[in-house]
């Protein structure tokens, strides 16, 4: 497939390894430019372009930036990607540490995907918004394994989903469907899924022990 990358932090860089080994057309791209991502392309194969560019003709693209750069990224990013686009978001919202109070999400109770969506403008599938950067490169493993640990995805359209997960599953883990976008707070940070690495039993479990109460400590 066509990936696009929007981010080449620990998520996006590691993703962007994994995704061009298993042969994927990957485009990568970051807020200070092409030419900071040399060395990555180097590495992967992967094609290095402004942000503007990085979902045109993608099938899939991963927006993986800290959330208060989310509305900074241009208007019409989807508009030249391939027909049905799936747009994985794997950010989280740390007011404390990086992101500073988002009203909506506080005040209005928007899930951190749904604020998201409504910023780009396009559906989204989260994933990937618990999972260790490393893991993505030293823990993938065949399916039946039982050390093989399982994601949970949320989003609220099917077909989308339905190809993050066997996108996921091709990249050596199993997924747990964590119901739609209103429902992706299970996954959030400070919930028992968050940083869980277990199989579907053990994330199934966590998704469903997680409260929507919202820690102090998760508070702008």
């Amino acid at each position: 497939m066509k990936i696009g990358i929007i981010g080449a932090g620990n998520i996006g860089g590691n993703l962007t390894r994994r995704l061009t080994a298993l042969g994927h057309d990957v485009s990568v791209a970051n807020s200070r430019g092409p030419h900071t991502l040399t060395a990555l392309a180097e590495e992967t194969g992967a094609t290095p372009v402004p942000v503007e560019d990085a979902a045109r003709g993608a099938e899939v693209v991963v927006v993986t930036i800290p959330l208060k750069a989310v509305p900074d990224l241009p208007s019409g990013l989807f508009d030249e990607a391939a027909d049905g686009v799936a747009v994985i978001d794997t950010g989280n919202y740390y007011p404390r540490q990086r992101d500073g109070r988002i009203a909506a999400i506080e005040d209005d109770g928007l899930t951190e995907s749904r604020w998201t969506e409504r910023h780009l403008g396009h559906p989204v599938i989260k994933a990937f918004n618990g999972t260790y950067a490393q893991d993505i490169l030293d823990r993938p493993r065949p399916a039946d394994d039982p050390d093989r640990i399982a994601l949970p995805v949320a989003g609220d359209d099917e077909a989308a989903k339905s190809k993050i997960r066997s996108l996921i599953d091709e990249l050596g883990f199993d997924t747990v469907d964590a119901g739609g976008l209103d429902d992706s707070w299970r996954q959030q940070p400070d919930t028992p899924v968050y940083g869980l690495r277990g199989g579907v039993e053990a994330v199934t479990k966590a998704l469903a022990e997680a409260s929507p109460e919202r820690k102090p400590e998760f508070r702008g």
